[in-house]
């Protein structure tokens, strides 16, 4: 007897055809009785337990549906299958379920199904398909207005699914990946409030995505941030920053600053964050960047003479120039040498305040000390003897430039080409522009214009005639001032008809005559 009562309930068990029966099942219980026994409606928990061991079994989708039509799926009921099935083992049974269910007729997974999901796939390092469901709510939930409608729902079912941190970097790399730079953006620094924080290779993830996409300020707004977090570089993120600099065609202008402050030339990782830093001083963010710039330090991520050095520029674009020669004694005293790049920054603050004494001694200190002058040292002495009225040094130094085979900036050699039309000295600008388009200078409007008006005050109209032709035909589009001071000049010079037809190209290209001259005035 005792050997028939171990035989029949595993025959009973084996002949059970449903999930139903197989919650219900009772070894003691007679079969007649566990016949009656699955006609009686199921507790919502074995309604639970039966299709979580359907999917266990392997059941098609046809026999699941088939055997459970008339369940009527709710949030709630979901939400209890899924958590039933949670464990890494289940996983593929939870996706299968959560597959199944959404074919169903007139239902709709809500957003925190999705987030369970998901959370239950990455635990199983099922993460193709995890990155599939994040891929779809996002696109659902897109917008600006519901940016943090996902994440919080992914942090509100964290604990409950036993998941783990990798389920944020997926759901970042799926910002990325999806062209959502901004909201990834701002959910990885709402994370962080959160106290999440991705790993290096999901922010290499972001960055090079967004590189690729030509979002350059992006890029370095993600960068700071990781620093700012104490994520540091690898390889593969200073390639990327190279590319972004190379993009944004400054990646000379950085290399050729830390040539003339450390003396050589330095790797890629010390021009990527040199870059960063100098880039949020250009902002004017200077104590943002002075804190940077001290972390980057304790982590050899920076040379001090460099740090030293973008701290006075720091200092002086704010206008402190007490400040900074405070902090460049201080680099002086502890051993460091003086740079091209310093110097030229205070001969630049000098020049803008006026004070030409000590540019003219801080100059003359720079070539004592064998230091090299280069393109922007030039150009703020042309632009500020020319600015103080001292033409004759402007020009000289404008000379001494092009001996050195450098080219000056169109603000610079236009400040000296006011000056010296103002000063009656027109020609001298046009023999300088002469020889500087040999160089290839390119002059704009405003070049042409102050030499148009120049000429024109000295009544040499075909001199005026044929800088327009010229300026035309470089194809710099002629402004109110250009066309009017040509047009005073024509009617000055009784040639009317010109000045008639210049009126008219004027008013067709809806350009305003300045009002202090008009052909019938000059007339």
């Amino acid at each position: 007897m005792s050997l028939l009562r171990q035989i029949v309930p595993s025959l009973i068990f084996k002949s059970l055809k449903s999930p139903w029966q197989l919650c219900c099942f009772n070894p003691r219980s007679e079969p007649s009785h566990l016949i009656h026994t699955v006609t009686k409606p199921i507790a919502p928990n074995n309604v639970v337990k039966a299709i979580c061991n359907a999917f266990r079994s392997g059941w098609t989708w046809d026999t699941l549906s088939r055997e459970f039509h008339h369940i009527e799926f709710n949030e709630q009921l979901i939400e209890k299958i899924l958590l039933e099935l949670k464990q890494p083992i289940d996983a593929k049974w939870a996706l299968g379920f959560f597959h199944w269910a959404a074919h169903r007729v007139n239902f709709q997974h809500c957003l925190r199904s999705y987030c369970l999901a998901i959370h239950i796939l990455v635990r199983a390092r099922l993460n193709l398909d995890a990155r599939a469901l994040i891929e779809t709510v996002l696109k659902k939930n897109a917008g600006d207005s519901s940016k943090f409608l996902v994440v919080d729902s992914l942090l509100s079912c964290y604990k409950i699914t036993d998941s783990t941190p990798f389920v944020f970097d997926l759901l970042v790399q799926s910002y990325s990946r999806l062209r959502m730079f901004d909201s990834g953006f701002d959910v990885c620094c709402y994370l962080e409030e959160h106290g999440f924080s991705l790993n290096l290779v999901s922010f290499n993830t972001f960055i090079h995505v967004v590189e690729k996409s030509d979002e350059n300020t992006m890029v370095w707004r993600i960068y700071e941030h990781m620093i700012w977090r104490r994520i540091y570089p690898n390889q593969s993120t200073i390639r990327t920053l190279i590319s972004s600099l190379c993009k944004e065609g400054k990646l000379q202008k950085y290399v050729e600053m830390l040539d003339r402050i450390h003396g050589r030339r330095c790797s890629p990782s010390v021009i990527v964050n040199t870059s960063l830093v100098f880039k949020i001083f250009e902002e004017g963010r200077v104590e943002e960047g002075v804190v940077l710039l001290k972390r980057m330090l304790q982590r050899n991520m920076l040379f001090d003479t460099i740090a030293y050095s973008l701290i006075v520029y720091a200092k002086l674009k704010l206008g402190n120039i007490v400040s900074a020669q405070d902090v460049y004694e201080e680099m002086l005293k502890r051993g460091f040498r003086a740079n091209p790049f310093v110097y030229t920054l205070f001969i630049r603050a000098y020049c803008k305040e006026g004070r030409i004494d000590e540019t003219h001694c801080m100059m003359k200190d720079m070539e004592d000390m064998g230091l090299k002058p280069y393109e922007e040292t030039y150009n703020s002495l042309v632009e500020c003897y020319a600015k103080a009225g001292r033409l004759e040094e402007s020009l000289r130094n404008c000379e001494v430039m092009m001996e050195k085979g450098f080219v000056p900036s169109c603000a610079a050699f236009n400040e000296m080409v006011h000056k010296l039309c103002e000063n009656g000295e027109a020609e001298k600008a046009n023999a300088m522009l002469t020889r500087l388009l040999e160089k290839g200078f390119s002059p704009n409007d405003i070049t042409y214009a102050s030499l148009i008006v120049g000429y024109e005050k000295k009544g040499d109209v075909e001199e005026v005639l044929k800088l327009f032709y010229e300026m035309v035909s470089k194809s710099i589009s002629p402004g109110s001032l250009v066309f009017t001071t040509l047009i005073k000049s024509l009617c000055r010079s009784g040639k009317l008809e010109q000045a008639e037809k210049y009126l008219r190209i004027m008013k067709d290209r809806k350009i305003v005559l300045l009002q202090s001259v008009s052909t019938k005035g000059s007339s």
